[in-house]
């Protein structure tokens, strides 16, 4: 939808989606798999006009990045849905217990209605799409609000989306934070909502006002553990990827190190290297990408200074001693060491190339330290035996946990993604994510001759009898 939509013209998208679904409260399997059929179509003959979009909006974004954590993403995501989509829609038996038979139960499946996507601008195309194809498999109509810090990725999505689906069945909504307020008050059937746990807030409290089921995708302060025993050197280039991937404006990025005090200058030179080898002349390379807008680079600026001000070293990795100009918005990639708690950048989610590096003396004391902070998004380790693995799992309450890399428990659909406490709450991803836009109706088929009447008024001494031997099988 054009232009910046007001609140009649939304609403009037709004009730068209809600009138289409109401005709076709269950599409067949056939619709499902056209929707998503279309959806893999759109990205795939597009792909070269969103690679270039992402970039225009980014100013340097590398090709191999988007293809990758974005357009890739997406088409797995489909295919794993229509591998799985009729499985997932089937309805199914469940057990019947002794003192309900013989009656039976099952569990139906079913679309929630209208559904609305309010999506960041890290990831314009993964992210605003990924939730789409739940939906749209799950059988629902949806309208998607994607970033207004990402205008040319965002009219493109508006462009080809109109292209390929009626406005009544998928449509994408443009315009900055007044139509995204608007947007977020709707009576949606299902709200899902991924971006900082600030904004979070707030669309939690619009959606309550009409009780509005949410998903909602945060970030948080996401620990890597290093363990004593960590091969150093081996873990250096999957941290530093798993960091500068988009420039750490990923909210899965690993947000700060744990490392025992004796490791951290080993753990220093191999990330310098690691940074060297990866991300050589940093200013003229086009595989590191710049910090989306002024304001997100002056705010990153802000948190190394405060960081120095406080004590903390800075550890500046540039390779080659490069001028980066601020116009370019490519922030070179910064150690924080010898941080302390009361720094902005051990208070705050950091979403850019900077890393604060903490210390610890014993296990017990990394534990306390990530339990302190709030729940994040992800955990990593590197190193450790199989029981200290065991109890960081089962001491520790994270989104989820990749050992030995980073980033990668995101990208198995068979793996429920999302956040817990102040990272989020609710999932997606695979079946994860079809059941976060489906209402899973509870069905008991009572036959006509059940011994129910026996429970019936006026209650006697039948009752307690029949009482008495319902507990016994219970």
């Amino acid at each position: 939808m054009s232009g910046n939509p007001g609140g009649d013209t939304l609403g009037a998208l709004f009730a068209a989606q809600r009138m289409a679904f109401d005709a076709e409260r269950n599409p067949s399997f056939a619709v499902r798999r056209d929707r998503l059929d279309r959806l893999a179509a759109l990205v795939d003959a597009n792909e070269a006009e969103l690679v270039a979009a992402i970039a225009a909006d980014f100013g340097v974004r590398p090709a191999q990045e988007t293809r990758l954590a974005e357009l890739f993403m997406v088409t797995a995501g489909i295919r794993h849905a229509r591998r799985n989509l009729r499985r997932w829609m089937r309805s199914r038996s469940v057990p019947t217990p002794l003192y309900l038979r013989p009656g039976g139960s099952r569990i139906v499946r079913q679309p929630r209605g209208v559904a609305g996507v309010i999506s960041p601008w890290n990831y314009p195309v993964q992210l605003a799409l990924l939730p789409i194809v739940a939906a749209l498999a799950a059988g629902n109509r949806v309208l998607l609000k994607p970033s207004e810090l990402t205008p040319k990725t965002s009219a493109l999505l508006e462009r080809i989306v109109g292209s390929r689906f009626a406005a009544d069945e998928f449509a994408v909504v443009t315009g900055g934070a007044e139509v995204g307020q608007a947007f977020a008050r709707l009576p949606f059937d299902h709200l899902f909502f991924t971006g900082s746990t600030r904004v979070g807030r707030e669309i939690a409290r619009a959606a309550a006002e009409n009780l509005t089921p949410l998903t909602l995708e945060l970030g948080g302060k996401s620990p890597a553990l290093i363990h004593a025993d960590a091969d150093v050197e081996a873990l250096a280039p999957r941290l530093a990827v798993g960091k500068l991937l988009n420039a750490g404006q990923t909210c899965i990025a690993p947000d700060y190190v744990l490392a025992p005090a004796d490791r951290v200058d080993a753990l220093i030179e191999a990330l310098a290297s690691s940074v060297a080898a990866l991300y050589p002349q940093l200013g003229a390379n086009p595989d590191y990408t710049s910090i989306i807008n002024d304001r997100h680079y002056a705010r990153l600026a802000a948190l190394i200074d405060d960081a120095e001000a406080k004590g903390a070293r800075v550890v500046r990795l540039n390779p080659g001693n490069e001028f980066l100009p601020e116009r370019a918005r490519k922030l070179a990639p910064t150690l924080l060491v010898d941080v302390r708690d009361d720094m902005a950048a051990m208070r705050e989610e950091i979403f850019g190339p900077i890393l604060p590096i903490d210390t610890y003396t014993t296990f017990d004391e990394a534990i306390a330290k990530i339990n302190a902070r709030p729940r994040p998004l992800a955990l990593y380790a590197f190193g450790g035996d199989a029981p200290s693995r065991l109890r960081l799992l089962q001491q520790t309450i994270a989104g989820g946990v990749t050992f030995d890399d980073t980033l990668w428990h995101f990208c198995n659909e068979e793996l429920p993604f999302g956040g817990v406490g102040a990272s989020g709450y609710g999932a997606y991803h695979g079946e994860r994510g079809f059941l976060a836009f489906t209402h899973e109706k509870a069905v008991f088929m009572q036959p006509r001759f059940a011994p129910t009447w026996l429970l019936y008024p006026p209650y006697r001494k039948r009752f307690d009898a029949v009482l008495k031997i319902l507990k016994q099988l219970a």
